[in-house]
């Protein structure tokens, strides 16, 4: 037998320490900083340090790749929706404490500041892409829905008027933390982000006299 015939032959497909999660987590990151598509295959690989067949293998193509990483971001956001709003405290710090988490998250990014994923990368891609559009628009009322939780529990308690529309007041919450999202992108510093933040939580949950 040939010394080339007893080589070994190469190993196809995922590498073997190969991360599903750690993977996701680094397409996500890519997506994040290019937009879907600004971010070629060739990025995605490098980024996962996967080739392209097992990048095929393991997530489908990169608009399956994409959906994802978006719903991996919206996981993030749910966690937080819980976590900050959810709490036996006041609506007013509940809404602080969840954009604050918000505006520090927009704020990260190696690059610099990149805002919200979802609102930072999906809107370009919805007129044309159906599919895109469908996960932004559930990913938008999932936000909304959030809110409007939130804000029923606190009628409930007492702690909006009566009178309280709490899916109209929902979108009035969601309005700002998308606006967080896009300002941070654009370079808005800190400081406006919590102002921002702090006059919606006075409008959506003023102080009683």
């Amino acid at each position: 037998m040939s010394e080339k015939a007893r080589k070994p032959a190469k190993s196809r497909g995922r590498p073997k320490n190969y991360d599903p999660e750690v993977a996701l987590d680094r397409a996500l990151e890519a997506f994040w900083e290019g937009g879907f598509a600004a971010t070629s295959l060739d990025a995605l690989a490098s980024a996962t340090g996967m080739n392209r067949p097992s990048l095929y293998a393991a997530f489908g193509d990169k608009q399956s790749l994409y959906l994802k990483a978006m719903d991996r971001f919206s996981g993030s956001m749910r966690e937080a929706v819980r976590g900050k709003l959810f709490n036996d405290g006041p609506l007013a710090d509940a809404l602080t404490g969840f954009y604050t988490t918000a505006i520090e998250l927009y704020l990260s990014g190696d690059e610099g500041p990149r805002g919200c994923f979802v609102i930072g990368t999906a809107p370009s891609e919805a007129p044309h892409n159906e599919t895109i559009r469908d996960a932004l628009d559930g990913i938008l009322k999932e936000i909304d829905g959030g809110f409007a939780a939130r804000l029923t529990l606190a009628k409930e308690q007492g702690e909006l008027p009566a009178d309280t529309d709490p899916a109209a007041l929902a979108m009035v919450a969601s309005a700002c933390l998308h606006s967080l999202g896009v300002r941070a992108r654009a370079g808005e510093p800190r400081k406006a982000l919590n102002l921002l933040a702090s006059q919606a939580v006075r409008l959506i949950a003023p102080e009683k006299k």
